[in-house]
């Protein structure tokens, strides 16, 4: 996280899971960034992050893993979709510093595997 703050970024995790379940988890994994609870989804839904997921034959409404990186002016710069853990950090901290440093472009990232940042496509 040191990296990011470095960097000029504040990072923030965003669930529809609620205050205490937030506080469990951070305190479990030894968090230090604020985590928002949107126990309505009402962020989730304008970020266009809740989807129709199905498991094992039932379907539901579940949030997409993503992130987003705004721009010092808050409009959405980069969306990182269909997130996986692995590389995901670097590629972000890569695309912070490029903002940082007034670059700008569409696309960055690693690729096919989730991490692959796509320009400005999705605003709010």
């Amino acid at each position: 996280m040191a990296e990011f703050a470095e960097a000029g970024a504040v990072v923030y995790g965003v669930s529809r899971d609620s205050v205490e379940s937030h506080r469990k988890f951070a305190a479990k994994n030894d968090l230090n960034m604020p985590l928002l609870a949107d126990v309505d989804g009402a962020m989730c839904a304008a970020f266009g992050v809740l989807k129709e997921k199905s498991m094992f034959g039932k379907t539901s409404i579940g949030i997409e893993r993503t992130t987003f990186v705004l721009a010092p002016d808050g409009t959405v710069a980069y969306v990182f979709p269909k997130v996986k853990v692995e590389g995901h950090a670097r590629a972000v901290l890569d695309v912070v510093r490029a903002l940082a440093s007034g670059a700008s472009g569409g696309e960055a990232g690693s690729g096919g595997n989730g991490n692959g940042a796509q320009g400005p496509e999705r605003g709010v």
